[in-house]
């Protein structure tokens, strides 16, 4: 029985490199895979914040027939985002009536400043961070 265990020396230094390159490999193709699914899941906030304030809008137009007196503060207020959502983002109403809702992340997002996401009234589609336009990946995410 002593004899049996001498004989077990372990891994080579070449299995232990084959494991340590294939774990590396999955890392690579996980890593943006999941970074991906993290803005998607970030834009999901300005979109339904975005899907508020044109129902918003929307309504004002219903009932006085037009958009002209009608601010983002208002429908901000009329919406009633969360707090939460309107630190991390700023809105924007682009057109009388709008042709399209912006919004961009502020200081306070955790995925950073700057980023946009629009919806297009004319072709009723979202657009910007998340959606269609990701972060590139760069080593130090890693």
């Amino acid at each position: 029985m002593i004899k049996f265990f001498r004989n077990n020396k372990g891994f080579t230094l070449v299995e232990i490199l084959v494991v340590v390159i294939i774990v590396a490999i999955l890392a690579a193709i996980a890593v943006p895979i999941y970074l991906r699914y993290v803005e998607r899941a970030r834009a999901s906030e300005p979109q339904s914040a975005l899907s508020s304030i044109r129902t918003a809008y929307r309504i004002h137009r219903q009932t006085y027939g037009s958009t002209d007196n009608y601010s983002i503060e208002d429908a901000l207020q009329d919406s009633r985002l969360g707090r939460r959502t309107t630190r991390n983002w700023t809105f924007e109403v682009v057109g009388s009536p709008p042709t399209a809702y912006v919004a961009t992340s502020t200081t306070e997002f955790p995925g950073g400043e700057g980023h946009q996401v629009i919806y297009d009234e004319i072709n009723a589609s979202f657009s910007g961070y998340g959606v269609d336009v990701y972060t590139e990946v760069e080593e130090d995410d890693f």
